[in-house]
């Protein structure tokens, strides 16, 4: 395929391999965008910033309303398309494009909201004859970095609301996945936005990205992807506004009054969907002591029954990671948390890039693999000695994007709630829990700013104050 710069399909000399994580076959070939094309990207992209401003916002809405019955149209290749070339299994890959036509839906609508206020000029003596208000406009140039895990989902909520809110886009999907960004942005033209309303490159993201981030024709950098990343983004941006979605290692806590047969199903889930490769995924499971072993004991029969394999297998639940190095990876850590007295009570094997589904008892909170951001498919199991402990350890991380608990006592419910350092707390769910329309956002390391269409339109847009003077 092909990357769309100022107004063109467009190849370059060297190319980059699309290759199926589960097959391990070449799916396709992108170009690697060169300086003079990067530099073409953004010369374009800042004309478009002029032509998206004076595109009226019912008119941005529109067109968001025909991408998204594109994007339903075309939901079986979207599909299809993210499998090939992520490895989630396809019936995951249905539920993220079915999500996508309400979420542009409600980007467009949301674009048509931004609202201003008057000013109380006349609370200021000396202010008399004065009309105060202000005014929300784009930012100009959006620059959305995308990682591999939601190829569509994650794209779609940093395009459209940044559409939505009238500026110009420059996507910059991940170098692993970059075919289901090409095929939106071809709808998204197809859909009648304007064609410098978006630019879509591919390639390494080490150059690319870096090259873009640091151009002061980009006003607005929005980012989803690692911690490290994130703050190598930071100290070459310069002045400008961010959104990092970052790292996490979320907790879920369970207490000696919960369902132990909910959390344990919950979390059978929770660890493992999208093979453990979700921000939110549950990660350090947090267990009261006096239930520790009953919940291992429910726990380990449900993870052991995910079926894996194929990702297009009628019934797979669980397919292979992004790359075999990553599952590599996954290996070391637990090995490294058995040789420190941890123990594996289901899974830990691998073949390629399929890591089976793993449940690791006794994990210590130092240990790697409860410390850091896994990102695959095991969960870290740690007995814990009431709430306070339990609410310590869930804080003691760098990290801060999702946490969870299971109880029936609200006081503790409200605690957790209350003391808990993470920008999305579950209560009788687990951390991997999102609707669309909320705000989603981490504290700590785990990045700044909100996303979610009302909030992230909020974040595309600047604030201005205008100021009528009256001639008496």
């Amino acid at each position: 395929m092909k990357m769309y710069i100022d107004r063109k399909w467009v190849d370059s000399p060297a190319t980059t391999p699309v290759i199926s994580p589960y097959s391990r076959e070449v799916v396709d070939t992108v170009p690697q965008a060169s300086p003079e094309q990067i530099e073409a990207a953004l010369a374009a992209a800042e004309r478009g910033a002029t032509t998206m401003r004076q595109l009226p916002a019912h008119e941005r809405g529109a067109i968001l309303g025909r991408l998204a019955n594109l994007v339903a149209e075309h939901q079986e290749d979207l599909a299809r398309t993210i499998s090939l070339e992520e490895g989630k299994p396809l019936s995951e890959s249905r539920g993220e494009v079915g999500r996508m036509p309400d979420l542009i839906r409600l980007c467009g609508f949301e674009g048509t909201q931004q609202r201003g206020e008057t000013l109380p000029l006349d609370a200021q003596a000396g202010a008399k004859g004065k009309l105060g208000l202000t005014l929300r406009v784009p930012c100009g140039v959006v620059l959305a970095i995308t990682p591999f895990n939601y190829p569509l989902l994650l794209v779609v909520h940093k395009v459209a609301p940044a559409l939505a809110a009238g500026n110009a886009v420059i996507l910059k999907p991940a170098n692993q996945t970059p075919l289901t960004a090409l095929k939106l942005t071809r709808l998204i033209l197809e859909a009648g936005l304007p064609e410098d309303g978006i630019q879509c490159l591919t390639g390494p993201g080490a150059a690319i990205g870096a090259a873009l981030c640091a151009d002061r024709r980009v006003r607005k950098i929005s980012f989803t992807g690692s911690t490290v990343v994130g703050e190598a983004i930071t100290r070459v941006a310069g002045v400008k506004r961010l959104s990092l979605e970052l790292g996490s290692n979320s907790p879920l806590v369970i207490l000696p009054d919960a369902d132990l047969h909910q959390a344990s199903q919950a979390t059978a889930v929770a660890g493992y969907v999208n093979a453990g490769q979700v921000c939110i995924s549950a990660q350090r499971i947090l267990v009261d002591r006096a239930v520790y072993g009953d919940f291992l004991d429910a726990l380990a029969p449900e993870v052991a029954r995910i079926a894996t394999g194929d990702p297009f297998a009628e019934g797979t639940k669980l397919s292979a990671m992004i790359s075999e190095r990553d599952a590599s990876r996954v290996g070391e850590w637990i090995d490294e948390a058995v040789a420190g007295g941890a123990r594996v009570v289901t899974g830990g094997t691998r073949d390629h890039a399929l890591f089976a589904p793993t449940v690791v008892a006794d994990v210590a909170p130092t240990m790697r693999l409860s410390r850091e951001e896994l990102f695959g498919p095991a969960v870290a199991v740690t007995p814990v000695s009431g709430i306070d402990e339990a609410i310590a350890l869930a804080n003691a991380s760098s990290y801060g994007l999702g946490a969870g608990i299971f109880t029936r006592n609200i006081d503790n419910a409200l605690r957790f709630a209350q003391e808990v350092e993470s920008g999305n707390v579950m209560i009788n769910w687990t951390p991997l829990w999102r609707a669309d329309l909320m705000p989603y956002g981490g504290l700590k390391q785990s990045g700044i700013g909100k996303e979610g269409p009302r909030y992230a339109v909020a974040e595309m847009t600047e604030g201005k104050t205008v100021v009528f003077h009256s001639g008496t």
